[in-house]
Formats: C-alpha cells, structure tokens, sequence
C-alpha cells in the first residue's frame, strides 16, 4: 500500500525550475532513499510535501487523499514529520523542553510514555534532559532532532541529510537506529548524500538531478549500477 505518492511535481524559485515534474513514492513500511548532489533539488521535495514550499504544479497525495497545498500543520497532524536539515533544534531551551515541543500535536497524557520511551531509545538524553540543546554534540543533537520527531507519532519520517557533520563512526549509528525506526512499522523518505548508506538501508531508491528523478530502482540494483556507482560512490 502506498502511504506517499508525487506525481508531476513542479517547483518554482522565481523563473528557475526548482523540481521539474518529478514523480516517486513510498510505500507503507518503506524506506525509500532520494539522492543526488547539492542543488538537485533534494530538499525542495520534501519542503514541498510538507507544505512549506508551494508547488507550481502537480499532485502529491498522502494515505490516500490529496494533500497538494495544505498547511504545513494539517500535514503534520496528518502524520508527516520532517528531521529538517541541520537538525534545528532549540540550542537555547533544554533537551526535554525540545522533546515536549514534538508532541504538541499528540495528547497530553502520552507525554510521559512517549518521552520515557525516547529516553529508552536514546539514553544520553535522558542523562542530559535538564542541560540547554546546544551543549549536545553533532551527533546527540542528531538524536535529539529524531526524538523530538518521535514524540509526534509519525507514520511518515521526512529526513533531509541525517549524517550531515557526523563523524563515520556516528553516521552507521545514526542509520542503525533510522533502521530500528523503520522496522516498528514508520514509513521513511530519506534524503542522503551518503548515498551507500542510504541505500544500504533502503528498499528502493530514486536518483535526483536538476530537478528530475533520472532513475529509480531498488536500492540493491542502484548500489550496482554503474552510473550510480561512478557519480555517487566514489567509484572510478
């Protein structure tokens, strides 16, 4: 079943065609990798299915129903929850004052429950809960920033570039646990220049140029395709 579907998706930025006409979807359970290089336009889809940047034109359906130009609130209480790119989190408030604010869409006497099991999932938050965010580093305001995801119940994680700063060794931990997620039943879009590890994880791929899916696979078949290989591999 398809949780997530793009069809004929235009973007524009003034008179420059941010996303031109790109189709892709996800499926219930999934994790589907979306990778490219900087100013593919990577991030712009998953602004666009947030309802943070308007589409020029094209369809974009959630669960179902139609969800082109909705607010970026009625997407959230839908379901769909975005770990933006560089984390943005709330360096001045504490980790736990970050984690409330992912749950203001749910209800209230969850709260507890939900934050108790971040706190399971993610330990040094809790041994960090009362400090201000920005004393965390990279890689536990990382998990802070998917923790606060979390406390909203998503059915549908949009991540923009989750290993961004992390060193190698935080970055297959980071991806581990995107895994974990994934595997208690939430649906993942994964926006990722580390594109062997986001296909690593993921079940399908598509590859994102100037705009527009140039292929899309599964992630086995993209992690042997000799384009894919040379542009985003490091292969030679």
């Amino acid at each position: 079943m398809m949780i997530l579907g793009l069809q004929d998706v235009y973007v524009n930025y003034d008179h420059i065609q941010a996303l031109q006409g790109i189709s892709l979807e996800v499926g219930e359970g999934e994790i589907v990798a979306l990778i490219g290089a900087n100013g593919a336009g990577k991030s712009t889809a998953l602004n666009a299915i947030s309802g943070l940047l308007k589409i020029t034109s094209g369809k974009i359906a959630y669960d179902g129903q139609d969800i082109t130009g909705n607010s970026p609130q009625s997407i959230v209480r839908g379901g769909i929850i975005q770990v933006p790119e560089g984390r943005a989190i709330l360096t001045t408030l504490k980790v736990r004052e970050n984690l409330e604010m992912g749950a203001f869409t749910g209800k209230s006497h969850r709260m507890k429950e939900d934050m108790d099991a971040i706190f399971a999932r993610f330990p040094v938050l809790r041994t960090k809960a009362e400090l201000p965010a920005g004393n965390l580093s990279g890689g536990e305001q990382q998990m802070l920033a998917l923790g606060r995801a979390l406390m909203a119940n998503p059915r549908l994680l949009l991540m923009d570039e989750p290993s961004m700063g992390l060193s190698p060794i935080l970055v297959r931990e980071i991806f581990q646990i995107i895994a974990e997620i994934n595997k208690q039943g939430t649906s993942i879009l994964l926006v990722e220049q580390n594109a062997q590890m986001a296909l690593e994880i993921s079940q399908r791929g598509y590859v994102l140029e100037t705009g527009r899916i140039v292929l899309e696979d599964t992630s086995a078949n993209l992690l042997h395709n000799e384009k894919v290989i040379h542009a985003y591999l490091g292969g030679c």
